[in-house]
C-alpha cells in the first residue's frame, strides 16, 4: 500500500495570518484531505524576537473559522508531539539532532565573534551579502573543547560543500539544481540553543512522518540545504510544492499596504470566510473547468496539486469583491438579516421595515460595509441634481419628468393601500392611458423618492419602505426641483 499523506501547516505566531500564509495552510489541507491523510498543526515559534502575544490564539481562530480542521496538533496529540517548537527545544530534540551531524561531519561548531561575521561582509551587485568561510571547521577537536568547557557562546553550522552541485525535485518545478557555491553553511543552532527555522523544520517534518511539503517559492533557493540536511540523516525526503507569488495588482509583492493582505483585514472589510477561502484557493491553482464558486468540500473533492502554476497569481480585489457578493446571494434569509441588522441600524434611524430593506439589498451587494450608503437615503432624501431625471434609455429628460411626477401626484395622494404590488398596478393603469413605455414613468418616480442614481429596488417597493406620508412629500419636493431648474 502507498503512504498516508501527512501534510503540516507551520505558522509563526508573528502578528496577523497574511494571504499567503492562508493560501498554504489551505493548500496543505486540500492536499491531505483529497487523499484522505493526515492534516498536522505545528507552531513555529523558535524566533523569539518576532515572537508576537496573541498570535497563536490568531492562528487557531483563523483556521477555525475558515474550516481547515486539524487531526494532530498542539491540543490534538498524535503521538509525535509536542507540536510547539519551542517546547520541542526544551527536550533537547534539536540540539540532539545538530550534535549527530557533529559526529558525521555534516556540521560543526562556530565561535566566531559578531565583529568577525561582520569582516565577511561583501557587496555583490549592490547586495550586502555574507558568506561564511568555514574559519571554525578547521578548530582541531581540543579547541572547540575548550571554548565549551570555557562557556564561549557558539552556533552549529551545516558544514555544505563549495565545489559541485545539489538538485532537488520540486512537484511543480521538477528538478532544480544550485551552485553548491551558493549554499554557504547556513546556522543550525543559534547562541540561544534554539534552531533556525530551517533546521527545525527538516527534524520536524522528519520525525512528524510529513510526506508533503507546502510553501511558498520564496522557499526554492533554500530547499538545496534541507535536501543535504536529508541526505545527511539518511532520511526519506519529502515531496515538496512551492507555490506561486501572490503579488497586488500592480504586480508589487502583496504587503501591509495594500489593506488587505491579511485574513483578518478582509474579515473586517465584511468579506465572508468561505468566500475568502473560495477566493485564496484560485490564487494559483486552476480547476479543469470554468467554474469559480467552490466551497470547501468541493475543493477536497477537486484539488489536484498538480494544478498549481508558476507563475504569480495576482490578488484581483475586486474579483473577490464579486465572489463575495455571489455568496451573500446565495445565503439563507435570516443568517443574512442577522449579518446585515448592525449595518442597517448603523445608517438608519427613522421607523422603517428593516427586513423588507434587508431583502432588497441582499442580491444587491458584494460586501456587507457597502449596506450603509446604499440604504441611506430611506433615512432621509440626499440632495440630488435635477440632471439625474434626464435618461437616454428611458428617453426621460427634466421636462418630461416634471410632466409625470404633476401626473402621477394626484394618483398618489387619492391611493390608500401602499402596498408595492397595489402602487405598482395603480402606474400600469396611467401608463397604459398615458401610452408609454415603463421607464419612462417609473425613470422619475423613483429619482423623486430616493435622489439615487442606482437604488436597490424600484419605485413602488422604495415608496411601501417608506410609506405614504413620506413618499407624497418627497415627489412634491421632487417636482418643487424640477420647476426651479426649468425656469
Amino acid at each position: 500500500m502507498s503512504q498516508k499523506i501527512r501534510t503540516r501547516y507551520a505558522p509563526s505566531p508573528t502578528g496577523r495570518m497574511h494571504v499567503g500564509n492562508l493560501r498554504t495552510a489551505l493548500y496543505a489541507y486540500l492536499i491531505a484531505k483529497h487523499e484522505d491523510g493526515d492534516y498536522i498543526l505545528r507552531i513555529e515559534d523558535t524566533d523569539r524576537e518576532r515572537y508576537v502575544e496573541g498570535a497563536e490564539e490568531i492562528i487557531y481562530r483563523t483556521l477555525a473559522d475558515t474550516g481547515l480542521v486539524y487531526d494532530e496538533g498542539p491540543d490534538r496529540d498524535g503521538g509525535v508531539g509536542p507540536y510547539v517548537q519551542s517546547e520541542r527545544v526544551s527536550q533537547g530534540i534539536y540540539m540532539k539532532y545538530a550534535k549527530e551531524l557533529i559526529d558525521r561531519g555534516e556540521a560543526y561548531y562556530c565561535f566566531c565573534t559578531p565583529e568577525r561575521l561582520e569582516s565577511l561582509k561583501r557587496v555583490v551587485e549592490g547586495k550586502e551579502v555574507s558568506v561564511y568561510d568555514k574559519h571554525c571547521l578547521h578548530l582541531s577537536k581540543e579547541e572547540v573543547e575548550r571554548n565549551l568547557a570555557s562557556g564561549m557562546p557558539y552556533v552549529i553550522r551545516q558544514n555544505n560543500p563549495t565545489e559541485g552541485s545539489t538538485t532537488f525535485h520540486d512537484e511543480l518545478y521538477g528538478d532544480v539544481t544550485f551552485d553548491n557555491s551558493e549554499l554557504d553553511d547556513m546556522i543550525l543552532i543559534k547562541s540561544d540553543g534554539y534552531p533556525t527555522y530551517n533546521f527545525a523544520n527538516v527534524v520536524d517534518d522528519h520525525l512528524m512522518g510529513i510526506t508533503h511539503v507546502v510553501r511558498g517559492n520564496e522557499y526554492l533557493s533554500s530547499s538545496p540545504k534541507y535536501n543535504r540536511l536529508y541526505e545527511a540523516f539518511g532520511w526519506d525526503v519529502p515531496k515538496y510544492i512551492h507555490c506561486p507569488l501572490i503579488t497586488d495588482e500592480e504586480h508589487h509583492k502583496l504587503s501591509k499596504r495594500s489593506g488587505h493582505s491579511s485574513y483578518e483585514d478582509l474579515i473586517e472589510q465584511g468579506f465572508l470566510p468561505e468566500a475568502v477561502v473560495n477566493f485564496v484557493a484560485l490564487l494559483g491553482w486552476s480547476p479543469d473547468s470554468d467554474r469559480e464558486i467552490f466551497s470547501l468540500e468541493d475543493l477536497v473533492k477537486e484539488f489536484d496539486y498538480h494544478r498549481i502554476g508558476k507563475s504569480p497569481a495576482v490578488f484581483d480585489y475586486t474579483k473577490l469583491r464579486w465572489m463575495n457578493g455571489e455568496y451573500i446571494k446565495a445565503m439563507d434569509d435570516e443568517v443574512f438579516w442577522q449579518m446585515a441588522e448592525p449595518w442597517l441600524h448603523k445608517a438608519l434611524h427613522r421607523e422603517l421595515d428593516l427586513r423588507k430593506i434587508a431583502s432588497m439589498v441582499k442580491s444587491r451587494i458584494e460586501i456587507l460595509p457597502d449596506i450603509p450608503d446604499m440604504v441611506r437615503f430611506f433615512d432621509e432624501l440626499p440632495d440630488y441634481d435635477t440632471a439625474m431625471y434626464t435618461h437616454k434609455k428611458m428617453k426621460t429628460d427634466s421636462a418630461s419628468s416634471l410632466e409625470v411626477l404633476e401626473e402621477v401626484l394626484p394618483l398618489f395622494e387619492e391611493q390608500e393601500d401602499y402596498s408595492n404590488d397595489a402602487l405598482y398596478a395603480m402606474l400600469q393603469e396611467y401608463i397604459g392611458r398615458k401610452g408609454v413605455k415603463n421607464g419612462y414613468v417609473f425613470w422619475p418616480i423613483r429619482t423623486a423618492v430616493s435622489g439615487m442614481q442606482t437604488t436597490p429596488a424600484g419605485a413602488t417597493e422604495i415608496m411601501e419602505v417608506l410609506g405614504r406620508d413620506e413618499s407624497l412629500t418627497r415627489i412634491r419636493t421632487g417636482i418643487e426641483k424640477l420647476k426651479a431648474s426649468l425656469s
